[in-house]
């Protein structure tokens, strides 16, 4: 029989183990079960007899003082209330059950010789208090705090368990023995991050007496602001000359930042340029203004800022440069991952870069070309005069005696060579 549970609170009926207990005599044989309840709750003692032929049933206690002969109560504990009695089964029930109750209760049946059976009653006690004590109840982004949640006087000890909102984490516990209770606590050390904030740690209770058994604490974590620059006029489209702009600057951050201030970087402020609380205003703009101009915003935790390119155009102009914008440059290598900085178009150095790198590509472009062209031109020259020489050595001169004779040879062996021609017809 399986205990019943509401909402955390104990169980209303006992369990009864599945395990049975025979002992046979004469062809009769007795049967009880094992009993598991939880403390203050009823337990149920069944002696059940087979092959019954009458003979007397009796139920004692683990002193063994007898509680039930037959239908009749010889002991004055009135927690022991009759259920249910015939020839075949002696049922009787324990109110109130408490933990000195627990041990071993005997059947009897009389019978030649007399058979005897025992069932065990154990006693679950729930934890009797769960409380969740934070290191500090305010914490600062990036900051490790200490959680620790105490599970106190139950039997057996507990499981406990950890989560932040829906995501189960790992705490360390440690358990300690009061005669028959146990107390445990389980330590949780957390980083918490802005994302934290207002999100609940509950500390969860597993026992076989209880179920769903909790406690919840929520983090209140303290944060640098977050900014961000927004264009309010012209909603879309080019800053051009002549024409108005005008910045909004939005922060959050706990507490809510109670600093913000608007400055141009690397440059002064222009004289024409209207600041009021977070918004910032130019009627007519001009070349001049061109620069970064920075909201910054600052609390009790730190500061933070973004940014805002301005490029002015011409009047005429109808497409954008590749610097014009937004961004938003975090304070710390923390800010990395938050994710929700402003949009940006174009930071100003990385445009400055982009510019660079473009430069330099073309120059290398050009000269390569220009390289490729030379090494054709020079091709096609060698080209073109290349060719196989050869020597028209005079005839004759192999016979000659020395080197006038040869040329003299030589001569005339041209002048022999063009008279002998041949003509065809």
């Amino acid at each position: 029989m399986q205990l019943g549970f509401s909402n955390g609170e104990k169980h209303c009926t006992a369990r009864i183990e599945s395990a049975m207990l025979l002992v046979e005599g004469d062809g009769q044989n007795l049967v009880t079960e094992d009993v598991t309840v939880v403390e203050g709750d009823v337990a149920t003692i069944s002696c059940r007899v087979k092959n019954s032929d009458d003979s007397v049933i009796q139920l004692l206690n683990p002193n063994r003082q007898t509680i039930y002969f037959r239908d009749f109560r010889p002991l004055k504990d009135s927690r022991f209330q009759l259920v249910n009695f015939s020839n075949s089964e002696l049922r009787v029930s324990l109110t109130n059950v408490s933990i000195s109750d627990e041990g071993r209760y005997f059947c009897q049946l009389y019978t030649d010789p007399p058979q005897e059976i025992y069932t065990t009653i154990t006693v679950l006690v729930p934890p009797r208090n769960l409380v969740i004590d934070i290191q500090k109840e305010i914490a600062v982004e990036g900051e490790e705090i200490e959680l620790n949640c105490t599970a106190m006087a139950s039997r057996p000890a507990t499981t406990i368990r950890w989560f932040k909102g829906n995501k189960e984490l790992t705490g360390k516990s440690e358990v300690e023995q009061w005669s028959d209770m146990y107390t445990v606590t389980s330590q949780l050390l957390l980083k918490v991050g802005r994302e934290d904030d207002g999100v609940p740690v509950i500390c969860l209770v597993d026992h076989p007496a209880v179920k769903d058994l909790q406690t919840q604490r929520y983090l209140e974590v303290m944060y640098k602001p977050q900014v961000r620059v927004s264009q309010n006029y012209p909603v879309q489209g080019l800053t051009r000359e002549g024409e108005p702009l005008e910045l909004t600057c939005a922060a959050f951050g706990k507490p809510q930042p109670t600093d913000m201030r608007w400055l141009r970087v690397d440059d002064e402020m222009p004289q024409h340029v209207v600041v009021s609380g977070s918004n910032l205003l130019i009627s007519n703009l001009n070349k001049t203004d061109n620069g970064t101009y920075r909201c910054e915003a600052s609390n009790a935790v730190g500061k933070s800022h973004a940014d805002y390119m301005l490029f002015v155009y011409d009047t005429t102009a109808t497409t954008e440069p590749a610097v014009h914008g937004f961004t938003q440059l975090p304070n710390s290598a923390e800010e990395l991952d938050y994710g929700d900085l402003s949009d940006s178009r174009a930071g100003e150095e990385g445009a400055i870069r982009s510019v660079d790198h473009a430069v330099v590509g073309g120059v290398v472009a050009v000269v390569v070309f220009a390289m490729l062209c030379l090494l054709i031109i020079l091709g096609r020259y060698f080209a073109r005069h290349k060719g196989t020489y050869f020597t028209h050595e005079a005839k004759g001169a192999d016979d000659a005696a020395d080197a006038d004779t040869a040329i003299i040879n030589a001569e005339g062996g041209q002048n022999n060579s063009e008279e002998k021609k041949e003509y065809f017809i």
